[in-house]
């Protein structure tokens, strides 16, 4: 499991994470506070306080390329 935290800024960013997150079969899940939604999830990731980082965690096997995909969304 890889963890990460990442920012989505806008609408779009929130669009087009979740369109490249639903082009791999792992499980990736979004952490904010207590709650845990399914990155797959549009209407999940909304329910989340986007104004901070949210922690992400890939349940998969060589998700490299999945990592330099969203790399725009990483934050330290």
């Amino acid at each position: 499991m890889n963890t990460f935290n990442i920012l989505l800024k806008s609408i779009n960013d929130v669009k087009d994470f979740v369109n490249i997150v639903n082009k791999y079969d792992f499980d990736v899940d979004l952490t904010s506070g207590r709650y845990i939604v399914d990155a797959k999830s549009i209407m999940g990731i909304f329910s989340l306080d986007l104004s901070k980082p949210i922690k992400m965690e890939i349940h998969g096997d060589n998700p490299e390329d999945f990592i330099n995909e969203i790399k725009q969304f990483i934050v330290e």
